[in-house]
This record gives C-alpha cells, sequence and structure tokens, in this order.
C-alpha cells in the first residue's frame, strides 16, 4: 500500500487497497463515506518517527492504523476490531 499527495499536498489512497486493509468491501467503505461514518486522522511523526506519518481510519467494522515514510510507502500497520479502541498502541 501507498500514500501519494495532491497537488494541495493531501494525502490519497486506493479506495479498493484501504478497504482491503480495514477487511471490508469497497461498496461498505464508500457507502460508510456516504454516511459520514468513515474517519481519518493523520499525526506526522515527532523525534525518532521524524518524517513519517501515522494514518488511522475508523469505520463502524474496524479501525486500521498504518505507518508510511517520507515517500509514503508502508512501513508498518495494524486492524482492530470495532471493539478495540486503538489509542492504546504505541508506534
Amino acid at each position: 500500500m501507498r500514500f501519494d499527495r495532491d497537488a494541495r499536498g493531501e494525502w490519497i489512497v486506493d479506495p479498493n487497497e484501504l478497504a482491503a486493509k480495514l477487511g471490508i468491501t469497497l461498496r461498505l467503505l464508500q457507502d460508510e463515506s456516504n454516511l459520514g461514518l468513515v474517519h481519518t486522522r493523520v499525526d506526522a511523526g515527532h523525534g525518532g518517527n521524524e518524517g513519517r506519518s501515522r494514518v488511522t481510519v475508523r469505520c463502524r467494522e474496524a479501525t486500521w492504523r498504518g505507518v508510511f515514510d517520507e515517500q509514503g510507502r508502508l512501513i508498518n500497520e495494524y486492524r482492530f476490531r470495532a471493539d478495540q479502541p486503538p489509542d492504546g498502541v504505541i508506534w
């Protein structure tokens, strides 16, 4: 999986790949996105993680978190169950 940046510098990802990472179908991802039920957070790395980005995507079914390097390459990932809060996982 790879994240790229658009003309405004914002991260973009292939929705098919994201649905697979969440363990759901593309259709369900699209439906939940249209209903405002998909939430994304991008955090810039600090200290030893400088230059990296941590991306967390949450929907009703699951939460997925990936860590990307400066070039947008996935270097670490984790998928959480819907009933498992991701906040306790340290990157």
